[in-house]
């Protein structure tokens, strides 16, 4: 399926745990240190660096481009890291969320809520991943190095719904299908 930013709920109900997509479009990179800088504005009611509504963060922290490439490999961080933050930016309009390993009940709670969808990026494949980044800007904490907020453009970016609106878990849909072996 092919999607494009910025996600709408109509879009994210059609998605199922184990759905292929390619995603194109504008997407904002941020890893631990920006989603705690995202919260406290958050909560001191301050302007966001971005508007989070309908939009996607990719959990990454490029390496740095050769010449001629907006961005050098990158590859998905570890998601668990960002749950402590995750429900309130859902709870702010983020839509999508891309990362790898699972997430916590408490950000599989609030995807349901608030119709969100969280996707795993292939890790292994950062140079393969960096391909699809047709554009990379540092939109804010550059002090913050590779984990700077960045605004990518990506064309058909390969991922695959994880956690979906329904409660559907592929990382658990994939280990009960091989306990059936078992």
């Amino acid at each position: 399926m092919k999607l494009k930013t910025p996600l709408n709920n109509e879009e994210i109900k059609k998605l199922h745990a184990g759905d292929k997509v390619e995603l194109s479009g504008v997407i904002y990179t941020a890893r631990d240190a920006a989603h705690a800088k995202l919260k406290k504005l958050i909560e001191n009611n301050k302007e966001l660096p971005f508007e989070l509504k309908g939009q996607v963060i990719y959990y990454v922290g490029p390496a740095p481009a050769k010449p001629g490439y907006p961005v050098g490999s990158a590859g998905p961080t570890t998601s668990y890291r960002m749950d402590p933050f995750a429900p309130v930016l859902i709870d702010n309009g983020l839509k999508g969320m891309i990362g790898k390993g699972p997430r916590s009940n408490i950000v599989r709670d609030s995807i349901i809520k608030n119709i969100a969808v969280y996707f795993a990026a292939t890790g292994g494949a950062a140079a393969l991943i960096a391909k699809k980044i047709k554009k990379a800007e540092i939109i804010a904490y550059p002090e913050l190095g590779p984990e700077a907020i960045r605004k990518l453009e990506v064309e058909d970016l390969p991922l695959i719904v994880i956690n979906d609106i329904y409660g559907n878990d592929q990382y658990e849909k994939g280990k009960d299908k091989y306990r059936k072996y078992k």
